[in-house]
């Protein structure tokens, strides 16, 4: 039976064709951008027939004017690389510290019973509610931001190590010991790729975690940073500029998302292939 491939292509005047793109994917894309088009449309529309006013919520012609010349003028630039260098740094202490500390717990009983009750004490402490904490002992300066995001980044990367480690098949922990696996190797072969899906869960949601602290942050003692942006635009009333500096942290959000996504896929190969 022949196989109809169904594609896109577009000719060229010369008789050449340019790669053709799966229709499938085609129409896939086209429905994922729906719902953000209406939502464009409707910013662009309800301000301009009076239903809010414009002074508080202009079209989105308008914003992305703000954001153009924010973009060309190199401002918009100065405050990413500020927002997305605290982030990463704050992040990436997280990640080093949070995932070892999470297996070691998960792992080894003895010392989850000493570390639960201080977990216990933290993990249900705001951030946000230690900023003033963080700014009174490490100043307004770098070190109190990035100390804030290596906080709120560390507890979902290590609550869901640790539940990564605890929740491994036991059939699989059987198995691998009746094949004469030691402690060591066990981790490694066993436990530890068992945990990966599970930790990565936790690395997402620190991603998102470390945006959205950041940019409270920096709305206090900053002189750079989407935080401040934002906040130096309301106050001078720059309004187009200030939802401009929030769509750019939408975008920033996504694209780190997908970053993370695309690593998790990579680091867990291992489990799509033995579904398939």
């Amino acid at each position: 039976m022949a196989v109809i491939d169904k594609t896109v292509s577009v000719p060229l005047g010369t008789g050449a064709r340019v790669p053709s793109l799966p229709l499938g994917l085609l129409l896939k894309a086209v429905k994922r951008s729906i719902a953000i088009v209406v939502l464009l449309a409707v910013w662009e529309i309800v301000p301009r027939v009076g239903l809010v006013q414009a002074t508080f919520l202009p079209p989105f012609s308008k914003v992305a004017e703000a954001w153009w010349a924010l973009f060309t003028g190199g401002d918009l630039a100065v405050h990413f690389q500020a927002s997305i260098g605290r982030s990463l740094l704050g992040f990436g202490l997280a990640i080093a510290a949070a995932i070892p500390l999470g297996l070691l717990i998960g792992w080894y009983p003895k010392v989850a019973e000493v570390l639960n009750p201080l977990l216990e004490l933290f993990r249900n402490t705001a951030a946000l509610a230690l900023l003033p904490v963080f700014t009174l002992i490490l100043g307004i300066g770098e070190t109190s931001k990035v100390a804030l995001v290596f906080y709120s980044c560390s507890w979902p990367i290590l609550l869901n190590t640790i539940n990564g480690v605890k929740n491994v098949d036991p059939l699989l922990i059987k198995s691998a010991k009746s094949m004469g696996l030691g402690s060591l190797r066990l981790f490694q072969k066993v436990i530890l790729p068992a945990s990966v899906p599970t930790i990565f869960t936790g690395i997402r949601l620190a991603g998102a975690y470390s945006i959205l602290v950041l940019i409270a942050a920096e709305m206090v003692g900053a002189k750079a940073g989407l935080g401040y942006l934002i906040n130096y635009t309301q106050f001078n009333f720059q309004i187009p500029e200030m939802y401009a500096g929030i769509i750019t942290i939408s975008l920033l959000g996504i694209l780190f998302n997908q970053l993370l996504v695309t690593l998790e896929r990579r680091f867990s190969s291992w489990k799509t292939q033995s579904n398939d």
